[in-house]
């Protein structure tokens, strides 16, 4: 038996060691639900069988996820007999009375047939007003005989960590569902594309769920679920969403225009490291530096040569390189403004007239320098885009550089080295002193590659060795490459 004074002494003892019991207040998101989920919508769209589709069911998925899961969903493999449209589905929602649907390009890209239903099982067949695959987003168009319920969008830039959110949409073709959760992290960087900065989530969200709105507890969409990180397919409770800040110029060029008319400045960077601000003699780790200029754009045109740090756009400041293009995207093309950057040392502002970056993509995939591509080893390389990386179903834990041509008579096509293949690393020796070792080099840019390539080739080098990863293996390997046989005999 406990003595009652030992028996005080005992409660008393995990009062101070436990401290006092707080009553947590939940929120309540059943106003938000049943206001709110009208507004979202299940997308069925259709697409034609192609040849090729049907060779594709022997490739292995990749073991990560981002936006695979969403895409293929419901995508129903055409039986080789029959060879019926494929189908794949997502979410969206309605943003005006009027009809037209935000969602996600993935979602609808290529479909020959896009059928949207509502909250109450009315089908439509929407209209593509416009498709944005750099930012993977769509616009469409329904026609009702009635004004229809729609959601605004809100200021994603007031969104703070650890803020509670919601997810509406079509999960495993489970129309209407919500799920909720907080906002994990904002401004989240997951090379995917040149605009990333997602909001992410754990709010549960799942295949089927692309393109459906993320919402705060003001009832405003502040992002478009896009994407989610899972060596299943299924939510582990890592979900990205594009941030309205970012949404609405897109969405507003689609209306406007049926397409985006972005900025192009003409210029290659990349972020400057604690290692290139310590190289360079800068102050600060910030701004983005100049890797290369696009001859006869509108940098070269204004005088902005390679080695220059950008630290302001427009007046604003440059910390990070995506800052500086995704200003450069949401400027107006012919805008003049003023660009602020180190050469140097010494500060430098000059004024740049913006082009448009649509239908200059190729001076950034050849890396085009006084009119000439870059090749050798009879390759060109490019950045490793978010549209190359979904063509070619690229896993995401692949990072490096595109190959974007082969000559058909060199080593590296002989290798299965093609257009779509991604170069990981280069591997070489390095001589030091009398010691002889081995140097591996993970490669992030083109104009990188061909530097660390065109070194070793001048110094003398006869092979070197590659780490790739290639659509017929579908796996990074290592291969040899030799600068004597750049073209086959």
């Amino acid at each position: 038996m406990i003595s009652f004074s030992r028996y005080y002494f005992f409660i008393l003892f995990l009062f101070f060691v436990s401290g006092p019991v707080y009553s947590i207040e939940l929120p309540d998101f059943t106003e938000l639900a049943e206001e709110y989920s009208p507004s979202v919508v299940n997308i069925l769209s259709e697409k034609e069988f192609k040849e090729e589709d049907d060779e594709d069911e022997s490739r292995e998925a990749p073991p990560f996820f981002f936006d695979d899961p969403f895409r293929d969903f419901f995508e129903r493999r055409p039986n080789r007999k029959n060879r019926r449209p494929q189908r794949s589905g997502g979410s969206g929602f309605i943003i005006s009375s009027d009809g037209y649907i935000v969602t996600n390009n993935h979602v609808v890209e290529g479909a020959t047939t896009v059928k949207v239903t509502l909250n109450n099982d009315e089908t439509f067949v929407a209209d593509v007003i416009g498709l944005d695959s750099r930012m993977d987003l769509a616009l469409l168009k329904i026609e009702a005989d009635k004004d229809l319920p729609f959601i605004t969008f809100g200021d994603s830039k007031k969104s703070k960590v650890g803020e509670w959110v919601i997810a509406i949409g079509n999960p495993l073709g489970l129309g209407g569902s919500v799920t909720a959760g907080i906002i994990s992290a904002v401004g989240r960087d997951i090379r995917s594309g040149p605009y990333d900065s997602f909001i992410q989530t754990d709010a549960p969200i799942n295949k089927g769920n692309s393109g459906g709105p993320l919402i705060n507890l003001d009832g405003e969409v502040i992002g478009v679920n896009t994407m989610i990180f899972s060596q299943t397919g299924g939510s582990i409770g890592i979900g990205f969403s594009i941030p309205s800040e970012l949404v609405q110029p897109v969405i507003s060029q689609l209306k406007e225009y049926g397409e985006t008319r972005r900025g192009w400045l003409g210029v290659v960077i990349q972020d400057v490291t604690e290692d290139v601000a310590k190289d360079m003699d800068l102050k600060e780790e910030r701004g983005a530096l100049v890797q290369d200029v696009v001859k006869g754009g509108p940098a070269d045109k204004a005088g902005i040569e390679t080695g220059d740090v950008i630290i302001k756009f427009g007046g604003k400041d440059i910390n990070k390189m995506r800052e500086l293009t995704t200003n450069v995207a949401n400027t107006d093309i012919g805008k003049r403004v003023k660009v602020e950057l180190i050469r140097l040392g010494k500060n430098k502002t000059v004024t740049v007239k913006l082009g448009r970056l649509e239908g200059n993509e190729e001076s950034f995939l050849k890396g085009e320098v006084e009119g000439e591509s870059k090749k050798i080893l009879g390759i060109s390389f490019g950045e490793l885009t978010a549209e190359i990386r979904r063509k070619e179903n690229i896993p995401s834990n692949i990072i490096g550089v595109a190959v974007i041509d082969v000559d058909e008579d060199s080593e590296a096509i002989s290798k299965k080295i093609t257009s779509g293949s991604v170069l990981m690393s280069v591997t070489y020796q390095k001589v030091t002193g009398n010691m002889t070792y081995q140097s591996t080099v993970k490669v992030v840019n083109p104009d990188q590659v061909y530097k660390i390539l065109q070194e070793r080739k001048d110094a003398g080098d006869e092979r070197i060795l590659l780490r790739v990863w290639r659509p017929e293996y579908r796996v990074s390997s290592l291969v040899a490459l030799s600068f004597n046989k750049e073209q086959t005999d």
